[in-house]
Formats: C-alpha cells, sequence, structure tokens
C-alpha cells in the first residue's frame, strides 16, 4: 500500500494520475449489476473540493460522506450543526422494513428506483425446529408477502434475496460493500459494512424512498469520534470484546449523532469480519455509522469473496480511504486490544458491561439467575466463517473429552454462503454434535422470531448470545428473561459449563472420565483456505423491462395495506390535546413497535398499529399497556384508547423520558402515532433515527428545554404547543400545559426541525411534499 501512496502522490500530482486512472474501463459496483460501476473519481474530485475550502485535515468519516455531497462547493458544513445533502450510492432493505419502504414508493408514482437497491429476507423466518423446517414453514405462511416483495422488487427494478439467502448485512458484506461505498438501508445494524471502510447508515423506510427516488439524502452533519486502537488481540479476547467495551464507556445514547471512527496500529489485528462486527454493534451506542480505515485484512476479504477488482481500485484511491495525518476528532478513547479482557453485557440493556472474569459474583450479588438455559451463536453481529471457526474449536474440545453443553445451543449462520461453507468444512457437525441446533440463514431469536418453548413467560432465567441487543423481552418476549450479549466463543464457552460463573480464561470443566482440564484459547481461520462454497442460488435479477409486472394489494388482506396520505397541517396551532401515555424510563422502537409475532402485520398499518407503545410503562401506575382514557374514565391498553381518542376528533401528544426511540430503525413506531391521531411527541432526548422518522411522518419531535420540565405534565393534562405558524429552524416552541384543577404551566420545547423538514411537516409527510414537488 505504502508503494501504491508514492506511486499515486499526493495534491496536484495526485489529481493528474487519478485523471489518469479514469480513463481505465469501469468497475461494477457489484457482480450483479454491471451497469453501475464505483465512482471513487468523482468521490475524489468532491474531498479535494472540501478540503480546500476547509483548509484542514480531514478524518475518514468526513473524506466519504463529504465525497457524496450533493453540492460539495455551495454545502455549509459544521459538525453537528448543519444538515447535509448527499447522494448514498445504493439503498438495502429487509423485508420486514421493505414492505412500508415499497408501499411508499409505491405510492410516489414514480417508475423505477434511481440507484442500485436491493431486498433481503431474512426477517420473517421464526425459529422452531430447524434450518430447513423453519424455512419452509416461512415460505408458506409468508407467501403473500414475499410475492409482494418479488413483483415488486420486479417492477421498480430492485434486487430480491429469496428466503434462506441469509442475513441482510452479511450479504451486504459478502456483495456490496466496499471501501468508500455510502449505503443506507432500513435496519439500524446496516453498519456493519464499516468492516469494509463502508459509510452505511441505518434509516427509515422513508429515508430509503428519498435515495430511490433520486432526491437528494438529508443528514445532520454528524461528530466524529475516535476509537485509537493499540495492541493486538490474542487468546479469548475476539472483536466483539472491543464494542462491548465501548458501550460500556460511552451508554447506549454516547454516540448519538456521531460517527465512531476506529484507527491506530491496532486495527490490523482484527479481521475484516471482526471489524463489521464492532462497527453493527457500534448501533447500540446510538451511533450514526462506524467506520475502520481500509487496509489489507479488507483486501484479502474482497479478493475471497470475488472482488479483487474492486480492492485493486481501492487501493489507486488509498489516500481518501484512510484519515488524514493531523485530523481531529471530536472524542477520543483509546483501547489497548493487548490488555483488553473478555466482555459481557447485560442483562436488560447492551451498554451495562462487565468482565467475563466478575460476571458470577455479579450476577450472584445482583440476582440475577446462574444458570445458562439457552447460549445462541450468530446473527447480523457474529456470524462470520470465523466466528463459527473459533466456536467449532470449542466444542471440538469440549467433544474430545466426552462433553456436550449443558444449556440449550443453537447456531445461526450469517448467509447461505457461511452455511454452505462450515457444512464443507465441518464446523457445523461439531457444532451440532456438541449439542447445537442449526437454523435458518435468518435473524431469528436475535429479533424475537423464536418459538421458544423451555421457559414459561415470567420465568425467571438467563440466555447467553452473540447477538447485539439485549432489551427486555427482545429475544423471546419474557421479561424475565435476562440476556446477555457477548462473542461467541464466551457463549460456546458458557453453553458448554452452563452457568454465568464460569471465567473460561482460569476455571476448570471436568471431563467425562473425571478428570479436571481448560479450555485452551479458541482457535480459527479468517478465511476459508478453498474459496467459499455459494451454496444455492437465491438471488432474483430485476428484468430489464418491467412493464407487464403486476403488483397486487388485495383489499381484503391482513399482512399489506396500501397506503393513504396523512392529512396537511391545518395552519394552526395545535390545541387541548390530550396526553396519551406518560412514559416511564427507557423507551426503545420495540417499546414503541413490538417485533416478534407482529412482524406478519408489517406492510399492513392498522393492524400493525395495534401494537402502539404496548411495551412502554406508564408512570401513572407502572403497568404497560394500561392507560386511562380521559374521555370515559375507564383503563384500556394504548393502541384501543389512542383509537378512541382519534375517533372523536381529539388530539394527543406522547410524553417520554431520554433517548427516546433508541434501537432498531423501524419506522413504523413513527406511522402507528401518526396513524392514530398522534401530532407530538414531547421527551428529554430522541435516538438519531426515530427522530427523523416522526419528522418524515408529519410529527412534531419536540425535547423540554428544561429536562426537568417532564415532571410538570400529569397524565390527565391538555397540552397546547403553540407559535407553529412561525415555525423556523433554532426557534423554539411554547407548550400550555393545562391541569384539571385550572392551574396551568407554560414550558419551553426545542426542535431539531431545518427548512426542508418543515415542509414536511406542513405537507403532512415527506411523501406528500415530494408528491407536491413533483
Amino acid at each position: 500500500m505504502c508503494k501504491k501512496r508514492l506511486a499515486l502522490g499526493t495534491g496536484a500530482r495526485r489529481i493528474h494520475v487519478s485523471a489518469a486512472f479514469s480513463a481505465k474501463a469501469k468497475v461494477a459496483m457489484s457482480r450483479f449489476e454491471p451497469g453501475s460501476s464505483i465512482n471513487y473519481e468523482k468521490m475524489h474530485e468532491n474531498i479535494n473540493i472540501v478540503r480546500r475550502r476547509l483548509s484542514r485535515p480531514l478524518t475518514l468519516s468526513e473524506k466519504i460522506v463529504y465525497g457524496h455531497l450533493d453540492d460539495p462547493a455551495g454545502q455549509e458544513i459544521d459538525r453537528g450543526r448543519t444538515y447535509l445533502r448527499l447522494r448514498p450510492d445504493r439503498v438495502a432493505m429487509q423485508d420486514a422494513t421493505a414492505q412500508m419502504a415499497m408501499l411508499q414508493f409505491i405510492s410516489s408514482g414514480l417508475p423505477r428506483v434511481a440507484v442500485p437497491s436491493t431486498i433481503h429476507c431474512d426477517h420473517l423466518i421464526e425459529a422452531q425446529i430447524g434450518g430447513a423446517q423453519d424455512l419452509q414453514r416461512a415460505k408458506e405462511v409468508n407467501e403473500e408477502v414475499y410475492n409482494f416483495l418479488a413483483t415488486a422488487a420486479a417492477k421498480y427494478g430492485v434486487g430480491f434475496w429469496k428466503p434462506g439467502s441469509g442475513i441482510i448485512h452479511q450479504i451486504i458484506l459478502e456483495n456490496y460493500a466496499y471501501p468508500g461505498v455510502m449505503l443506507i438501508g432500513t435496519d439500524s445494524h446496516t453498519p456493519n459494512g464499516g468492516g469494509l471502510g463502508a459509510i452505511c447508515i441505518g434509516v427509515g423506510g422513508a429515508d430509503a424512498v428519498d435515495v430511490m427516488a433520486g432526491i437528494p439524502w438529508e443528514l445532520k452533519c454528524p461528530k466524529v469520534i475516535g476509537v485509537k486502537l493499540t495492541g493486538a488481540l490474542s487468546g479469548w479476547t475476539s472483536p466483539k470484546d472491543v464494542i462491548l467495551k465501548v458501550a460500556g464507556i460511552l451508554t447506549v445514547k454516547g454516540g448519538t449523532g456521531a460517527i465512531v471512527e476506529y484507527h491506530g496500529p491496532g486495527v490490523d489485528s482484527i479481521s475484516c469480519t471482526g471489524m463489521a462486527t464492532i462497527c453493527n454493534m457500534g448501533a447500540e451506542i446510538g451511533a450514526t455509522t462506524s467506520v475502520f480505515p481500509f487496509n489489507h485484512r479488507m483486501k484479502t476479504y474482497m479478493e475471497k469473496t470475488g472482488r479483487g477488482e474492486i480492492a485493486t481500485e481501492a487501493e489507486r484511491f488509498i489516500d481518501d480511504l484512510v484519515p488524514d495525518n493531523g485530523c481531529e476528532y471530536d472524542q477520543v478513547i483509546e483501547i489497548n486490544l493487548s490488555e483488553l479482557k473478555p466482555h459481557i453485557n447485560g442483562p436488560f440493556t447492551p451498554d451495562l458491561a462487565h468482565p467475563v472474569s466478575d460476571i458470577g459474583a455479579i450476577a450472584k450479588k445482583s440476582g440475577w439467575p446462574l444458570e445458562v438455559k439457552v447460549g445462541l451463536i450468530g446473527s447480523c453481529t457474529n456470524s462470520s466463517y470465523e466466528d463459527m471457526g473459533r466456536a467449532a474449536s470449542l466444542a471440538k474440545q469440549a467433544l474430545d473429552k466426552g462433553l456436550k453443553c449443558k444449556a440449550q445451543f443453537t447456531v445461526t449462520p450469517g448467509s447461505e454462503q457461511i452455511r454452505a461453507t462450515i457444512e464443507r468444512d465441518g464446523y457445523a457437525k461439531i457444532l451440532s454434535d456438541v449439542g447445537g441446533v442449526v437454523l435458518a440463514n435468518a435473524c431469528g431469536p436475535c429479533i424475537g422470531q423464536w418459538d421458544r418453548r423451555d421457559v414459561k413467560k415470567g420465568e425467571k432465567n438467563t440466555i447467553v448470545t452473540s447477538f447485539n441487543r439485549n432489551f427486555t423481552g427482545r429475544n423471546d418476549a419474557n421479561p424475565a428473561t435476562h440476556a446477555f450479549v457477548t462473542s461467541p466463543e464466551i457463549v460456546t464457552a458458557l453453553a458448554i459449563a452452563g452457568t454465568l460463573n464460569f471465567n473460561p480464561e482460569t476455571d476448570y470443566l471436568t471431563a467425562s472420565n473425571g478428570e479436571k482440564f481448560k479450555l485452551e484459547p479458541p482457535t480459527g481461520d479468517e478465511l476459508p483456505s478453498r474459496d467459499f462454497d455459494p451454496g444455492q442460488d437465491t438471488y432474483q435479477k430485476p428484468p430489464a423491462e418491467s412493464s407487464s409486472v403486476k403488483v397486487n394489494v388485495s383489499p381484503s388482506s391482513n399482512r399489506l395495506q396500501l397506503l393513504e396520505p396523512f392529512d396537511k397541517w391545518h395552519g394552526k396551532d395545535l390545541e387541548n390535546m390530550r396526553v396519551l401515555i406518560k412514559v416511564k424510563g427507557k423507551c426503545t422502537t420495540d417499546h414503541i413497535s413490538a417485533a416478534g409475532p407482529w412482524l406478519k402485520f408489517r406492510g399492513h398499518l392498522d393492524n400493525i398499529s395495534n401494537n402502539l407503545l404496548i411495551g412502554a410503562v406508564n408512570i401513572e401506575n407502572d403497568a404497560v399497556n394500561k392507560i386511562k382514557n380521559q374521555l370515559t374514565g375507564e383503563y384500556g391498553g394504548v393502541p384501543d384508547v389512542a383509537r378512541h381518542y382519534k375517533a372523536n376528533g381529539e388530539n394527543w401528544v406522547v410524553v417520554g423520558d431520554e433517548n427516546y426511540g433508541e434501537g432498531s430503525s423501524r419506522e413504523h413506531a413513527a406511522l402507528e402515532p401518526r396513524h392514530l391521531g398522534g401530532r407530538a411527541i414531547i421527551v428529554k432526548s430522541f435516538a438519531r433515527i426515530h427522530e427523523t422518522n416522526l419528522k418524515k411522518q408529519g410529527l412534531l419531535p419536540l425535547t423540554f428545554a428544561d429536562p426537568k420540565d417532564y415532571d410538570k405534565i400529569r397524565p390527565d393534562d391538555k397540552i397546547s404547543i403553540t407559535g407553529l405558524k412561525s415555525l423556523s429552524p433554532g426557534k423554539p416552541l411554547t407548550a400550555v400545559i393545562k391541569h384539571s384543577d385550572g392551574s396551568q404551566d407554560s414550558i419551553s420545547l426545542n426542535h431539531t426541525f431545518n427548512e426542508t423538514q418543515i415542509e414536511w411537516f406542513k405537507a403532512g409527510s415527506a411523501l406528500n411534499r415530494m408528491k407536491e414537488l413533483q
């Protein structure tokens, strides 16, 4: 690479050489899209324009983001303040969010997507028995939805990955991510692609529609948090431990509004898929995305996945794919990988970090169940060939000593390619022999698609996973399940031991013959020595001519529903709105719009709205899904009361706490309150994606200027929001709170609307505004 850098030169010399390169044959963005080529020259040109304007060294994040500006010469750039208008290279959607995204795209009236886009069927497959049986059942149960997505993809020029292909983020890493690409995806773990030096950002479906429609996409100019890595990983410590440690430092909202950029000499000790693991779970700290600089580990991975031509092209533009010397970060964290110990985070929140060596004692002291009921490896975070190999190396040691897992053990391959390759190379058999059940190439238990039957709902128990999230009830809908996230290696060790009170670095197991032994540290090849086995072909290419393709949505369907436009703002202040619910404590998108069994309704807005806020805690009575209907005086479920208010012409608001809407990118958490008559969400602070999603659907996401004002609002209050006629960027609004005793308070509410977003509000939604401009 140093030779490449010398060959390319810098500054004016570099531009000259780049121009020479641009005369060469174009390199395709993927083998599935030979007509769409990588345009490093354009990104390089944009970077140089911005560098001259800012007159300072740039971080890698800035290079890629600013390299995709719609107007690099005129765009105002101020980290953390201004909104950037960007031109992402491509869009990816998983099947649960693609339904609403494609329904919105259909509503736009546009004939075909403007950028390469793909749909990935991974969310609707429930884990019950095993991979093959579960996949077949999913195809039957979800036939209507899969048919809709397949035909909509064909009609509008979108690539379609059929059920069984694998998890969206693994498919992207294997086929679509590359250094310097900007990709947006309708899933919060889209940042996984940062492991290949890409800027991959999770968004709601309405944002995806903007990009697919060829409209510049808006993003608040991100701050940049630098994580300097020194030393090298070894022994039991894995890439997962890096992000588990970072989550403990930054917490679930410490990365909000920022890109996390890893750099330093320790980077080269991490595999490409390991870097993807770290970037993937960056979603749990609220980061816009995470990214690593281009290096030889990425080059090797791209060559092994059939993209050597892209790697060669990236080397030509190496200066644009690494940070400038002397660049400045808004915050810097330093981690010595040589000193980093294995971690395990939880329960109930992914930022409660513990060294594995301490978790047994902490669990005893905290009253957490020590027995590990189930160990689960895989998911979009940790399902690479290397992950499976390292887990298998531990399973082989146990088998050699006559042991199997004491806990139940499940294995989720990340893709059909991973499944086929670990089967060919013997890893799958070892993991099965130790007691593992190999599930379908899908999200499964990680997102609550798990028909768990070994414990009753409400029964206190512990599971350990290599997943990314562990919110209350997320995996199995049991609020008493204590879920811990860690590396696949630690999950496997704890599943073999059957208890949290086991430190594999120091503790002994008892072999079948009674002898004591310690597990040796895990080992595993980064990539297969032979080429990957691609397995079954599960890709559907969109036809070049699609006018004859029909996309049908039955009016009687309970799975799919065409969208009706939301009403426009009436031009007046919003007066005397009811408080639907005052939420107490953590309120993630899982609380607002639950997944699991509700995933089946993701394409039917009215039906999915029956889960609105059913997981949120009502401050009035500490109960979930039990609020007082102020019109009848009776208590009912949140969606039922919302529907009653809407039917009686009563607008309403939700009042919430800190980091409201953290977690998934699901825009249903914004569509549902809008559909059921909500007008504003008033909280102490928002998670990034959810705040944007609310704006897109014509709601007012507002924050208390003084967080203590949260305490002034009572469940039976009426709230008026004034100053809407003069709504403008940076200008606070006023809320008049009328109490039932006749008294009232006035408080100030902040917002982050820019001029474009204000037009969304006035039009009733971003989609309405798009139609106005056509």
